[in-house]
């Protein structure tokens, strides 16, 4: 979650905005796993085998309350809960493709 702090630095810059909103180890993943599809949550956690059930939790609810992802409740039995990007989230499409192009160019081609 971005906090008061982090939307002042966002004032003066605009890439460390984006990094106080999505930085970290996991966010950049879920988003890239939700870009093109709705996802329950052991779908998300399926796709990102070594993120800890809490630890997905807690993004979600951060990723959610900074409005990039939308959780969908449905009232059935058992529960369904579904996650898609927001409008906001989308808009950050280009951005994911240009870290997952630099990242297979970089990384996974020249095995760093």
């Amino acid at each position: 979650m971005v906090t008061k702090e982090e939307k002042t630095t966002q004032n003066q810059c605009p890439v460390s905005a984006m990094v106080a909103l999505i930085g970290g180890k996991w966010k950049p993943i879920i988003l890239y796993c939700l870009r093109s599809d709705t996802r329950r949550f052991g779908e998300i956690a399926t796709r990102i085998p070594t993120i800890s059930r809490k630890v997905l939790t807690d993004q979600l609810k951060e990723l959610e309350q900074d409005q990039l992802i939308i959780r969908e409740q449905f009232n059935e039995t058992p529960p369904r809960v579904e996650y898609s990007l927001s409008e906001l989230g989308k808009s950050m499409a280009p951005v994911l493709a240009a870290m997952e192009k630099w990242g297979t160019e970089n990384i996974l081609n020249k095995q760093l």
